[in-house]
């Protein structure tokens, strides 16, 4: 199954300044990107809805990793899935240019959260983004069961439009 996520320049762009924003103790910053989805075929569109930061009191101090969310970072998000009945997308920035990729670190963090998600609500697909600065890459889960995928391309919609393939194809 495909999936394209789809997000305005807007939205982009405000992501994109809140994640280049000093944090008190960690190196970098944060985020979730709600989304709703629909299906057609084999494809899954994923568009992009608002950005919640994560909250300068929800990060704890790590010096062993670039940012450290809490439990209450991940329970706001969990929470705004659950009422607004969306996909809840994890956001960081590696910066740099061309494709981004996750981490080893990243991975496994990953792996441990977006159960949660897929736990409280099923119906919609939960994942992570990493951002450069001029690219995105990311994964999306279907279920709890099933093994993550890569996001096939990505669109930012704007003048001019912008499309990107998502993987390393």
């Amino acid at each position: 199954m495909k999936a394209h996520f789809k997000i305005t320049g807007a939205l982009l762009a405000e992501v994109r300044k809140d994640l280049a924003r000093p944090h008190p103790f960690a190196f970098e910053r944060v985020g979730w990107i709600s989304v709703g989805a629909s299906q057609s075929g084999d494809c899954i569109y994923l568009i992009a809805r608002s950005y919640q930061p994560v909250a300068d009191d929800d990060y704890l101090p790590d010096d062993s990793v670039g940012a450290m969310m809490g439990p209450e970072a991940i329970r706001k998000a969990l929470q705004s899935s659950r009422k607004e009945r969306v996909g809840m997308f994890h956001v960081h920035t590696h910066g740099g240019e061309g494709l981004p990729g996750f981490s080893g670190l990243d991975l496994r963090e990953m792996a441990k959260f977006v159960p949660n998600f897929l736990q409280l609500s099923p119906r919609i697909p939960h994942g992570a983004l990493v951002l450069s600065n001029d690219s995105i890459f990311g994964h999306y889960w279907l279920s709890e069961k099933s093994k993550f995928q890569i996001i096939s391309e990505f669109f930012e919609i704007g003048m001019p439009l912008k499309k990107w393939k998502g993987g390393y194809e």
